[in-house]
């Protein structure tokens, strides 16, 4: 494994201290009281946020996918193989699919669902909800992890994409990714869509599936070189 490649997921692994004393700490019910009380949440309809930050954030993102989908063929970033032009897109589809992928076999309901915040639902951990022995909250589930967080997540790809190219561009692309996703997360935070930790474990799921699909990344061997002999 590259060195890159190393580092990338020794920081997978290391994310996963933060996200698991989160867990443990039982922050998530805590963090949405700052929004919600008994009759709601008071900007589950505001306009800035479910227009512009909700509805206008995931067309800018398909939009994004559209240019990458373009630059494969008509390189805007032509210091870029034609295989990671071609890899920065495939990574960033499997990067909006894996959430949504994951939300399917989830019970978890929204926080807008649950009774202390006006809906119909009970509070239950996450764990509890997924898998062929997941028990059910008692509403609409399929909210755990957040898909709209990976709106932004999902680009994760880009930092990988670049970093032979253009090693400084890398790293801002993946901190602007970073923020992005935690704005996005915010927003749905104070909707009342989603606990802080669907955010947070969305993050994780797009930055994993990076570091696993960044094999695919390296250029491939020659035969010739793969055998030891001189290539011509």
């Amino acid at each position: 494994m590259p060195p890159a490649d190393r580092r990338a997921a020794a920081l997978a692994l290391l994310a996963l201290a933060p996200l698991l004393i989160w867990e443990l700490s039982a922050l998530d019910l805590p963090a949405s009281r700052l929004f919600g009380t008994a009759h709601g949440f008071a900007w589950r309809h505001d306009w800035w946020l479910s227009t512009v930050l909700h509805d206008g954030a995931r067309q800018f993102a398909w939009g994004l996918a559209l240019l990458l989908a373009l630059n494969v063929w008509w390189p805007m970033t032509p210091a870029l193989t034609r295989r990671e032009r071609t890899w920065w897109l495939l990574a960033t589809l499997a990067g909006a699919a894996v959430v949504p992928l994951v939300k399917q076999q989830s019970l978890t309901s929204c926080p807008w669902d649950l009774a202390e915040f006006g809906g119909a639902a009970r509070h239950l951990p996450h764990w509890l909800q997924l898998g062929p022995l997941a028990m059910t909250d008692g509403g609409g589930g399929h909210c755990f992890p957040s898909g709209h967080a990976s709106s932004a997540f999902a680009f994760f790809s880009g930092g990988f994409a670049l970093r032979r190219a253009h090693p400084a561009a890398a790293r801002r692309w993946t901190a602007a990714v970073l923020v992005f996703g935690l704005l996005l997360g915010l927003v749905q935070l104070m909707r009342g869509a989603h606990f802080a930790s669907h955010t947070l474990w969305s993050g994780w799921l797009c930055f994993t599936l990076n570091v696993v699909m960044a094999r695919w990344l390296q250029p491939q061997a020659c035969p010739a070189a793969a055998l030891g002999t001189p290539a011509r």
